[in-house]
């Protein structure tokens, strides 16, 4: 019985009229919380104490490692959208995945600049060619490469299963990046807040990054709904499009 409860809430949920309803129900308390917790983090990070050794230079972290991380996390959900594409042929896993890769390219480019911005003043350079920032651009380009696929495919399934495709073996450059620091020499540090034996940075650091984290990750959910609900209204203004000039040909004279 449960389990038939769950699969109904499930389906109904996969209905893109449902999806839009619930987004347009939740969306503004999702936003305020993003909004709410990212200038609270922001400012319990500028608050924070300097670091003994970067100074305040270290303050860029609480920008940096959120958009680093959702540059992954947001990869790994399209991936997740692309298998609900090509093996269970969810009606909103395409909408997902594509709403998804603009998203995950700004975050990924603004990784990469604020990473530059930290850089220069604690390595002497804006880039080196090292496995960390090596990988992380490799996958600034595959976002490139996945908004150029669906663009240029005019079918909605042939590109809905190109770029399901193309993003699942992207999917491989996910532990390059995050085992980079391990497996080559890097100048980047080894983890220090994802790690079994706990976090190495101190809690006056680690509690404004955390929270500034949850606020940006919650900013991006709510742009990736927008998203979606823009990709749907799209998709339904095309079916209208081309079932009206459908209609205007039926009517017109032999």
């Amino acid at each position: 019985m449960a389990e038939t409860t769950i699969s109904g809430r499930l389906t109904n949920l996969a209905n893109p009229t449902r999806f839009l309803e619930l987004v347009g129900r939740f969306l503004p308390w999702l936003a305020a919380i993003a909004l709410l917790l990212t200038f609270a983090g922001l400012a319990m990070g500028f608050a924070a104490p300097e670091d003994y050794q970067q100074g305040s230079t270290v303050r860029i972290m609480y920008l940096h490692v959120p958009f680093a991380w959702i540059s992954m996390f947001c990869y790994m959900l399209m991936a997740a959208a692309a298998l609900g594409t090509l093996v269970w042929k969810h009606p909103l896993a395409d909408v997902a995945l594509k709403a998804a890769a603009p998203i995950g390219a700004t975050f990924t480019a603004l990784a990469l600049a604020t990473g530059s911005i930290w850089g220069r003043p604690m390595w002497g350079t804006w880039w080196v060619w090292d496995g960390r920032l090596t990988s992380v651009f490799v996958l600034f380009l595959m976002y490139l490469g996945i908004l150029a696929l669906t663009r240029a495919l005019d079918d909605p399934q042939r590109s809905a299963r190109a770029a399901a495709i193309l993003t699942l073996v992207g999917v491989i450059n996910i532990p390059i990046i995050k085992f980079s620091v391990e497996w080559w020499n890097t100048l980047h540090q080894p983890a220090s807040v994802m790690r079994l034996d706990g976090p190495t940075i101190h809690p006056s650091l680690l509690w404004p990054l955390l929270v500034s984290a949850i606020g940006f990750t919650l900013i991006f959910f709510t742009l990736h709904l927008m998203a979606m609900r823009a990709e749907i209204w799209r998709r339904r203004v095309a079916v209208m499009r081309r079932m009206a000039a459908k209609r205007a040909e039926n009517r017109a004279p032999a």
